[in-house]
């Protein structure tokens, strides 16, 4: 028998959910488990909305479980800590990204690569150690193992920067993995939007030239002029594609849409590296997630982002299905999430 979302924990917690496939969300009742030992208890000050919650509300990838609470770019501000905790104090900024649980033993996750555990527990919509289904971050409060849980920078904002603890790790761990973090490479960014405007951001940071790829001349001013990008080309053009062949030592390809790959192959020198950001590279892992947040608070990265109210969600989610944003929204979770 299922159990009542809102009577299997003992903490009462509030946020919007979606009930089935067709993906709308609204008010939602449930509960969190009281902290353990090793747990972090926060209010959520803000979460990003990132595409998977959009696949995710809607079932497009097959395994969703409703009701289902989404939002895995999750920031807020602790409350309570469960007694063995070392990392942690009430009143500490933090957040947590697409993982709450892995095996903690395999291969993977000893060496820091929680993210390819064959058992990690994603933050919503996934069985817990419980045998519960996880709920995210488009809710008021969350609960999570310190071990899953990211110490935020001082000074470094919790709105604006919500949107790396996906899109952030998601560009930073394969331009570091694959070695295009190097002062003088060049390195190609296919599309501009949640994904590429912080992978720009980040070669930037690295030293690289950077060279957007992208099928609309449109965002060409964009590229140069307000995010630093070095070149742009028109991967449509096949003029610009032949002249600039053979000049990229990697691409970081954002773009889950299908598309081409053979005109990208085609600019890179020889050995040159061609990463999918969609299953190529699948976020990181937890030291490397707060390495990620360490570097942007340093370079001050920060996404491009819209904030709004969490009555705003659905027409976001229409709005993200239409890619008719610059570049991330992030809800304003503390100050528009009232309990009804």
């Amino acid at each position: 028998m299922a159990k009542n979302p809102e009577t299997e924990h003992p903490v009462k917690a509030f946020g919007w959910a979606a009930r089935d496939t067709c993906g709308t969300l609204s008010p939602f009742n449930f509960s969190r488990r009281a902290p353990g030992e090793k747990d972090v208890q926060f209010k959520v000050m803000y979460c990003g909305i990132c595409h998977s919650d959009l696949h995710m509300v809607k079932n497009e990838w097959g395994f969703t479980h409703y009701p289902i609470v989404p939002g895995h770019e999750i920031v807020g501000v602790v409350t309570e800590v469960g007694s063995k905790v070392t990392k942690f104090k009430v009143g500490d900024k933090v957040g947590v990204g697409c993982l709450v649980g892995s095996c903690r033993q395999c291969d993977q996750c000893t060496n820091d690569l929680e993210n390819y555990c064959p058992r990690q527990i994603l933050t919503y919509s996934a069985p817990y150690i419980d045998g519960t289904i996880t709920y995210g971050g488009y809710s008021d409060i969350m609960v999570a193992d310190e071990h899953f849980v990211i110490r935020w920078p001082e000074n470094f904002p919790l709105d604006i920067g919500a949107p790396l603890l996906c899109a952030g790790i998601t560009t930073y761990s394969p331009l570091k993995y694959f070695g295009l973090d190097k002062p003088g490479l060049n390195v190609g960014v296919v599309g501009l939007g949640g994904l590429g405007h912080v992978a720009v951001k980040f070669a930037k940071a690295f030293g690289t030239m950077v060279t957007v790829i992208s099928t609309s001349i449109k965002k060409k001013k964009e590229a140069i002029e307000n995010l630093g990008a070095d070149e742009f080309l028109v991967s449509r053009d096949p003029e610009q594609m032949q002249a600039a062949a053979g000049i990229l030592d990697g691409i970081i390809d954002t773009v889950s849409a299908a598309h081409p790959l053979m005109p990208l192959l085609s600019l890179l020198k020889p050995h040159g590296k061609l990463i999918l950001s969609k299953s190529g590279s699948g976020i990181g892992g937890l030291k490397e997630t707060q390495e990620m947040i360490d570097f942007a608070a340093k370079h001050n990265i920060l996404p491009d982002v819209e904030i709004i109210p969490i009555d705003y969600v659905n027409t976001a989610m229409e709005r993200l299905l239409s890619s008719d944003l610059k570049y991330r929204f992030v809800i304003d979770v503390a100050k528009t999430l009232k309990a009804e």
